[in-house]
């Protein structure tokens, strides 16, 4: 009795993967090209769109998280929700949510955008950011599961005095976040929603 042979030639296959793109920004917000984001990232970073999220669950309370210790830029440092960047062509809100989902293992229900012109340089040890970077809050499920590639650790904390402390100076943070803190209104889920034509016109671009 034969056996036939299952054998299957992979000689010829190669395995690709298609590297995660930034959109590169004119000092107008409009789109000026892409770049990949692992090589994006150094001391003379360009201008590029990105985003941030605060995720409030029933209780008022705000998700604050720890960049892991082994990311290339800013890490360990405490800061919001969520950031990230949107892919050429891919709505903001969109992004946003495969983001929350990604790095969160969690879903954004009302989701809003709040601070459509945010922008904000920073640097830490050489390495800059630089964004465009419209805020978003959403409301969150209490279980999260984190990706330890992208959070070191993440908490839910009372918003009233997480506010308060980042605004005191008492309590360390990232640059942005505590910018964005400065700038969103004393309670992010009863305020209105930003009007979307706000945002950088590679934004609205975008937006369906």
């Amino acid at each position: 009795m034969t056996t036939p042979d299952t054998k299957t030639d992979t000689s010829s296959r190669t395995d690709t993967v298609t590297p995660e793109l930034v959109v590169l920004l004119d000092e107008d917000g409009q789109a000026v090209g892409t770049a990949e984001k692992a090589g994006v990232h150094d001391a003379d970073t360009p201008l590029h769109l990105a985003f941030s999220c605060y995720l409030f669950d029933d209780a008022g309370n705000v998700l604050v998280t720890q960049r892991a210790l082994h990311k290339r830029t800013f890490p360990g440092v405490w800061t919001n929700s969520c950031c990230g960047h949107p892919a050429p062509g891919e709505p903001l809100e969109d992004a946003v949510r495969r983001r929350v989902e990604q790095e969160l293992g969690t879903t954004v229900t009302d989701l809003r955008l709040v601070l459509p012109r945010f922008r904000y340089r920073a640097e830490q040890d050489g390495v800059v950011e630089n964004e465009m970077c419209p805020v978003f809050v959403g409301s969150a499920d209490e279980r999260v599961a984190p990706d330890p590639d992208e959070v070191g650790e993440a908490r839910w904390e009372p918003w009233r005095a997480f506010r308060e402390a980042v605004l005191d100076g008492s309590r360390e943070v990232s640059v942005w976040c505590r910018e964005q803190v400065a700038q969103l209104p004393a309670d992010p889920l009863s305020a209105a929603a930003a009007d979307a034509d706000d945002l950088p016109p590679a934004a609205r671009s975008a937006t369906p």
